[in-house]
């Protein structure tokens, strides 16, 4: 269906509303399922999620084990009128509401961490294709905290791994991918986990390897940061 971003959206957010509560109950546990011992997954420490609106695909279950597992886990925050950070979060963290509803967690934005920190990050989505390019709200929100990515000094060293987070019918055939626009990894919906070709030969590969790591396997430590330069 050749429709333009806007139909797109319109369409995809209404067929993502219609699932029934345990229709998403049901991806969201077979999505977690999908990223069991998925290297990128088993070796971050601090991980990204958010928080699931307008019938996203709800990561708590990813979540929740990360925190059984003794990671650290934080969700998007807005900085200001165009900057997205990211604030610690565990279970009885209190929140708060943005400007858009979404709830954030009320903690001091000493506490908050830059994106370029994190390990794993989690990203809702309206549609992906198979470059990994991500339609999201539109308000390019994520877009702008990952941008540093676009920098080719940012293929070596330690990088954050977006990971796109849907279902399977939001998965098309091909999106237009703008000048501004910050790529997928890696996308996980109920049916599959798929790496994308635009991390081959990168730093990232055996990172984002699809090979299994033992139950022995150890997570990797934090290594060299590339710096960031300076919802949805």
């Amino acid at each position: 269906m050749n429709d333009d971003p806007p139909a797109r959206r319109r369409r995809l957010r209404a067929r993502r509303r219609a699932l029934s509560p345990i229709e998403r109950d049901r991806a969201a546990l077979a999505v977690a399922r999908r990223l069991e011992d998925w290297p990128a997954w088993d070796g971050a420490i601090r991980v990204a999620g958010y928080w699931a609106c307008d019938g996203e695909l709800d990561p708590a279950p990813l979540l929740e084990r990360a925190w059984a597992t003794h990671r650290q886990v934080y969700l998007p925050v807005l900085d200001g009128e165009c900057s997205l950070r990211f604030a610690p979060y565990l279970p009885g963290t209190p929140l708060r509401r943005n400007r858009f509803h979404i709830p954030e967690p009320d903690v001091s934005p000493m506490e908050w961490l830059e994106p370029s920190r994190l390990d794993v990050v989690l990203l809702p989505l309206v549609a992906f294709d198979s470059a990994g390019t991500r339609l999201g709200m539109g308000g390019g929100w994520y877009d702008r905290a990952f941008a540093f990515l676009r920098d080719p000094a940012c293929r070596s060293g330690h990088r954050p791994v977006l990971l796109g987070l849907g279902y399977e019918f939001q998965r098309v055939a091909a999106l237009v991918r703008q000048a501004w626009d910050v790529p997928l990894d890696a996308a996980v919906t109920e049916t599959a986990l798929s790496v994308f070709s635009a991390v081959e030969g990168s730093a990232l590969a055996s990172k984002l390897s699809l090979q299994s790591v033992g139950k022995g396997s150890k997570r990797v430590p934090a290594a060299q940061r590339c710096p960031s330069r300076n919802i949805r």
